[in-house]
């Protein structure tokens, strides 16, 4: 976690990049173990026994959707830019710490209907859908504000979300059965937590001292 928190402190330009795409990885990826686009993938797997068609759809709706949200994280951060802002976006990881303690649910009326759609559409589209508001959009426009660049924050986030969701589709249950859910939400949430308050203490002065 060491080096995820020292990835918030200007470095150089070349390692700043590779800073903003390991460090939106891992939020993400974290994050995402345990999450409703998860269940969502197992559900999808289940459902079409497609697993190649359905990664391609987590890809490209990943893609899109946290592509408009690290875009709308960037442009935030600079109509707003100034020392509240970093406070503000700082608190803001420190509430989705709170935020991944709580088990997510997948409802029986989330369930994609296959209907004429083949499992790539599907898997996209309800994918883009159910990602909307969840808190892997949410992180992913607060890591757009706090990063100078929206191609690499969406890069990074996109990789995480295929990390925790491609064994998903492949392992299904046995991934749920055999992970423990509640450990890897504490580690997400100490992540969070983590960059929060290194955020907070870099707008105060305080990490640079």
């Amino acid at each position: 976690m060491g080096c995820l928190i020292l990835a918030l402190t200007p470095t150089h330009p070349q390692s700043a990049r590779m800073d903003a795409i390991l460090t939106s990885t891992a939020v993400v990826a974290l994050a995402e173990i345990g999450d409703k686009t998860m269940l969502l993938a197992i559900v999808l797997a289940a459902r079409f026994r497609a697993p190649v068609p359905i990664i391609l759809g987590i890809l490209v709706a990943t893609l899109a959707n946290h592509g408009i949200a690290a875009f709308l994280g960037h442009t935030i951060a600079g109509l707003l830019d100034g020392q509240w802002f970093r406070y503000a976006v700082g608190l803001g990881f420190v509430a989705m710490a709170a935020w991944t303690l709580v088990p997510d649910k997948f409802e029986e009326d989330d369930e994609p209907k296959p209907g004429r759609f083949g499992a790539f559409l599907t898997t996209t589209i309800a994918f883009f859908l159910v990602e909307i508001g969840d808190k892997t959009q949410v992180a992913t426009i607060a890591l757009g504000a706090q990063f100078d660049s929206v191609l690499l924050v969406t890069l990074g986030t996109t990789a995480g979300m295929m990390l925790a969701n491609v064994p998903a589709v492949w392992f299904g249950n046995a991934i749920i059965e055999r992970v423990s859910l509640k450990a890897v939400r504490i580690v997400a949430a100490l992540l969070f937590l983590a960059i929060g308050l290194w955020i907070i203490a870099e707008a105060a002065g305080i990490a640079s001292i």
